[in-house]
C-alpha cells in the first residue's frame, strides 16, 4: 500500500536509525574499564534495560527530570545487582556514559540506503525525546546528519512525544502539513499514537515484534519502509 500525498518524512532517531542499543553497550563497556567498575557487562545491561526504559517513560511523562533519570537508571540497577557504588561515582558514570555514548556510531541495517532512497522524494526530518546536546553528535558522526532538513527535540519544544506540541512543533520547522507527513519511529506510544493524534500517518518500526492493531502500518526491517514510501 502506497502512502499519498507525502511530502515529508519524520525519523525518530535512537532505536529507529541509530541502533541505541548496540551503542550504549560498547560505552558501557568503555567507561566501566575506565572506573574500574568490575560488572559483567551482560549482566549489567540484562538488568539496565528495562529500567531505563521505564525511566523514559517516566520522562515522557514529566514525572522526573534529566538528572534524576541519568542517575537513578544506574543506582537502581547496580542495587539490583548488589553491586555497591559510591554516590560519586555513579553521577561521574552518568556524566561520562553521556560524553562518550556519541564516540560509537553503528547504525541499524539499511539506515543509509534508505535515506539515500528517500532524500530525491520527501523532505526528511527527525523528531526525538533525547538530550539536544547528544543527539547531533549522534547524527553528525555517523554521517547522517546531512540527509535531514530539520531536527526537532524535546528540549527545544518544551515537552516530549507523544505530546502533541513536539509534533505542531516540528510540523513547523518543516513548514508542513499534517496531511502531508509521515512519522517513523520505534515507541508505539510516543511516536505512532503522538503523531497519528495531531493528523500525520505514520509507520511503526516494530524491531521489538510488538502486538498491535491491524490497521497500523508497520515494519521490522527498514527497507521494507520502501513499500510504503
Amino acid at each position: 500500500m502506497i502512502t499519498n500525498g507525502i511530502k515529508h518524512v519524520f525519523f525518530d532517531l535512537d532505536h529507529t536509525l541509530w541502533d541505541f542499543d548496540k551503542n550504549s553497550a560498547l560505552t558501557f563497556q568503555k567507561i566501566f574499564e575506565l572506573h574500574n567498575i568490575s560488572v559483567a557487562i551482560q549482566d549489567f545491561l540484562a538488568v539496565y534495560e528495562p529500567i531505563n526504559l521505564n525511566y523514559w517513560k517516566l520522562y515522557r511523562e514529566e514525572k522526573i527530570d534529566k538528572s534524576n533519570l541519568r542517575y537513578r537508571r544506574l543506582k537502581d540497577t547496580f542495587d539490583h545487582l548488589n553491586f555497591n557504588v559510591e554516590d560519586s561515582i555513579i553521577n561521574k558514570l552518568s556524566i561520562d556514559y553521556i560524553e562518550h555514548l556519541s564516540s560509537y556510531n553503528h547504525l541499524f541495517d539499511g539506515t543509509v540506503e534508505l535515506l539515500e532512497y528517500l532524500l530525491p522524494k520527501y523532505q526528511l526530518h527527525i523528531i526525538t525525546n533525547g538530550f539536544e546536546e547528544v543527539q547531533l553528535k549522534k547524527m553528525t558522526k555517523s554521517n547522517i546528519a546531512q540527509y535531514f532538513k530539520t531536527i526537532t527535540n524535546s528540549e527545544t519544544a518544551g515537552v516530549k512525544k507523544p505530546n502533541p506540541i513536539i509534533f505542531n512543533h516540528a510540523l513547523t520547522a518543516a513548514n508542513a502539513f499534517p496531511n502531508e507527513s509521515i512519522m517513523i519511529g520505534d515507541n508505539f506510544e510516543a511516536d505512532i499514537l503522538g503523531a497519528l493524534e495531531v493528523g500525520y500517518d505514520a509507520i511503526f518500526f516494530n524491531i521489538r515484534n510488538e502486538v498491535i492493531e491491524p490497521k497500523i502500518k508497520q515494519v521490522k526491517y527498514l527497507l521494507d519502509i520502501k513499500m510504503y514510501l
